[in-house]
């Protein structure tokens, strides 16, 4: 018997960091990219994890136990008060690139879970697999704001406020956006945990930033549940220049949101931890290949063109 789960990666479109404290954050599945598992029944003894994008060939006690993977595997295995698991082969592949705000850690969890589940005959709701992978984002990021669970596991736009029931809402208007990968590698928990330290020596300062964002973020989805998409642009631009007053932008990020503006996106700005990562370009469909081509140009690792829809 063998049992596969696929989950999407995802992007932040307005209300990173703020959403950290408690402002409304808008984030959407991006299907083009997907974390992949596979569980099957295996002749050796023992749980053995083959994960060739991270380079990680491992027999489960092999590891620590905090380790993500193994968290998923082990509070599972504990929830349903399984002391003796099954001998198993579980395979896992992604094409999300790793620490570039995409979600890869929170879609590899969420792949995995419902993979297991399946394996083991078990079913969670929505609500419990987001409960457990959020769990498990918290050892990726130390104090995630839970963001990239919930889309993720709900696969549909959300309008995100930390602490309180989820609001996935509905696009009046498809729209394209173009998302560009600096190819620099930034782990969430710095800028996190850097915004956190800004935050702590000018409190009034930062709270104004979270604040100017949080509207940004409101006005946006009321924009995109409305049919107009296109006011969507203006926005980005405001939320990226704050995001650079709070330092979490970087010389790579600002140069591909200027190429993707002069290339004649709508709007553009960072999306996720900042430092590195990707950046998100709003543009109408028939210029979608020409910004792509002009965030190669302009350093760009690889872009990806999606349908929010």
């Amino acid at each position: 018997m063998n049992t596969f789960a696929s989950a999407p990666g995802k992007i932040i479109l307005f209300g990173e960091h703020a959403v950290v404290y408690n402002r409304p954050a808008l984030a959407v599945p991006v299907t083009q990219v997907h974390a992949d598992v596979e569980v099957l029944g295996s002749p050796r003894a023992g749980i053995f994890i083959n994960a060739p994008g991270i380079d990680l060939y491992a027999e489960l006690d092999s590891l620590p136990v905090e380790y993500p993977i193994c968290s998923v595997i082990l509070r599972l295995f504990q929830r349903f008060e399984i002391s003796r698991p099954p001998d198993l082969e579980i395979n896992i592949s992604s094409s999300i690139p790793v620490a570039s705000g995409l979600g890869s850690g929170a879609a590899v969890s969420v792949a995995l879970t419902r993979a297991l589940l399946s394996y083991l005959s078990r079913s969670f709701t929505d609500d419990e697999v987001n409960s457990l992978v959020f769990e498990i984002e918290k050892l990726h990021h130390g104090t995630p704001s839970g963001i990239d669970n919930t889309v993720i596991t709900y696969n549909k736009p959300v309008y995100f406020i930390k602490g309180q029931p989820v609001e996935t809402f509905k696009v009046g208007k498809p729209f394209t956006v173009v998302i560009g990968d600096t190819g620099v590698s930034a782990l969430t928990k710095e800028s996190v945990g850097d915004v956190r330290r800004s935050w702590l020596r000018d409190t009034a300062v930062f709270e104004n930033y979270f604040d100017e964002i949080a509207q940004i973020a409101l006005i946006a989805r009321r924009s995109i549940e409305h049919g107009k998409p296109e006011l969507l642009g203006e926005l980005m631009d405001q939320n990226h220049a704050l995001l650079q007053r709070m330092t979490v932008s970087s010389p790579e990020l600002d140069k591909l949101v200027d190429a993707a503006r002069k290339a004649g996106a709508l709007g553009a700005k960072l999306s996720g931890g900042g430092r590195g990562g990707n950046m998100i370009a709003l543009v109408e469909q028939d210029k979608a290949e020409a910004v792509a081509n002009a965030l190669i140009s302009a350093g760009a690792k690889r872009t990806i063109i999606t349908e929010i829809s």
